[in-house]
């Protein structure tokens, strides 16, 4: 049976160390974070995932996964640590530079090291190799290199990286073809080989192609205000085209994807105007929307605002580059008082969230910012009496507005020029 290690134990790392243990393979997981590793260990999971609970309990269970802070001697190792995105926009790689230089001291002759991060172009050749043949094997001929991006969301992770196509990208053909050999054993769409570059450069590609479209919308619903005319109608409209499919508007682009992605190709080249453009489009999309705050309130010293959602996208718990955190920090600026509320947030950078009852009392405006399922069901007859001001922002159009405006408020949806 071949020994495989999974350096970094976060929402990728996890489960494709859980799916390599359940599907021949001895996995040793790798954490620098001794609370993620004990956490494990001791068949604790610290982030919600359908399906993922289930798959590490089954691996651990058999005796398949371990966790450690320590990386040990293995046939394969696979590298699936962070990869954020330095204050100039470029990619951060110092997790990566780490999690290779752990490995070449343990690297050996037919060792095959796959990296999963998302990676600026060249990644693999420029700053893997290099650390791997430190130790007097070469790249191609005594060990093994290629890049698998991942490509699954959170909410629906664990059917992704199973039923999704995978690329797999090798500085050689032997390095692509072991890779593969490594992934078929749960994958189950189809697999595609290619180079490193090659590889690293469509995973880019994907997420600057939706973060480009999204900016779009964005840059419509803007218009569609200044016009006097509703975005989300305009676009039901537009879409009926059999050539068009315009994305949906919002109050910013956030996850570990979407919103940092597009950067590691602007770096990368000096071609990559509209790229930077889009992005600084739906960067901007949190001001625009504290600027909707603003009409609502009006002339109110120190308004209470209630921010309903912080994690990046509907119904999880991830709350990673969420346009939330520039939209608090921006209207905590200006002297607003903002209180936040998330029914499924419970980790990462906002420890004051508070339950919707507490978040509404003397609230001047509730601000719709992620569209969770649960938010569908505040009645706003039951707290529009605990409220100072009835106001709405709903940046979703997710909210029923007639139900909303019956109850006493006003309402202001994103991209609604006719409100």
């Amino acid at each position: 049976m071949k020994k495989a290690c999974v350096l970094g134990l976060g929402y990728m790392g996890l489960p494709t160390a859980s799916l390599l243990a359940t599907n021949g393979f001895e996995v040793t997981g790798v954490d620098v974070d001794q609370k993620k590793v004990d956490a494990i260990n001791n068949k604790e999971i610290w982030f919600d995932e359908p399906g993922l609970k289930e798959l590490v309990l089954e691996a651990l269970n058999s005796g398949q996964l371990k966790a450690q802070t320590e990386v040990p001697e293995a046939d394969i190792f696979v590298i699936a640590v962070p990869t954020p995105f330095t204050p100039d926009k470029k990619a951060d790689l110092t997790y990566v530079e780490k999690a290779t230089g752990m490995i070449s001291e343990k690297l050996k002759k037919g060792d095959l090291v796959i990296l999963e991060s998302t990676v600026s172009p060249n990644t693999c050749i420029k700053l893997m190799q290099p650390i791997l043949e430190k130790n007097g094997l070469k790249a191609g001929e005594d060990f093994y290199l290629s890049h698998c991006p991942e490509r699954a969301i959170p909410g629906n992770t664990m059917y992704e990286l199973v039923n999704n196509d995978r690329i797999i990208g090798g500085i050689n053909q032997e390095s692509a073809e072991l890779t593969r050999d490594v992934y078929k054993t749960f994958v189950k769409g189809e697999i595609f080989l290619t180079d490193t570059t090659t590889a690293e450069t469509v995973k880019l590609m994907e997420n600057t192609f939706r973060d480009v479209n999204i900016a779009l919308a964005n840059e419509f619903a803007k218009i569609s205000e200044e016009v006097g005319i509703n975005i989300w109608e305009t676009i039901d409209l537009a879409n009926k085209h059999p050539r068009v499919n315009i994305l949906k508007p919002g109050p910013g682009v956030g996850g570990h994807c979407i919103a940092i992605d597009p950067w590691f190709l602007t770096e990368a080249s000096n071609q990559a105007t509209l790229i930077k453009t889009a992005r600084q489009i739906n960067d901007k999309m949190p001001k625009h929307v504290v600027e909707l705050i603003k009409e609502m309130v009006g002339d109110k010293q120190n308004p209470k605002v209630t921010i309903l959602g912080v994690a990046y996208k509907a119904n999880v718990d991830d709350a990673r580059e969420t346009p939330s955190k520039e939209i608090i920090c921006e209207a905590e600026n200006l002297g607003f008082e903002v209180i936040a509320v998330d029914p499924l947030v419970k980790i990462g950078e906002f420890p004051d969230l508070q339950p919707l009852e507490e978040a509404v009392k003397n609230s001047d405006c509730l601000v719709l910012v992620t569209n969770h399922d649960d938010f569908k069901k505040i009645n706003p007859e039951e707290i529009k009496s605990q409220m100072a001001s009835l106001n709405l922002v709903d940046t979703r159009n997710f909210l029923d507005k007639n139900t909303w405006e019956k109850a006493g408020f006003k309402v202001k949806v994103l991209g609604d020029g006719k409100n």
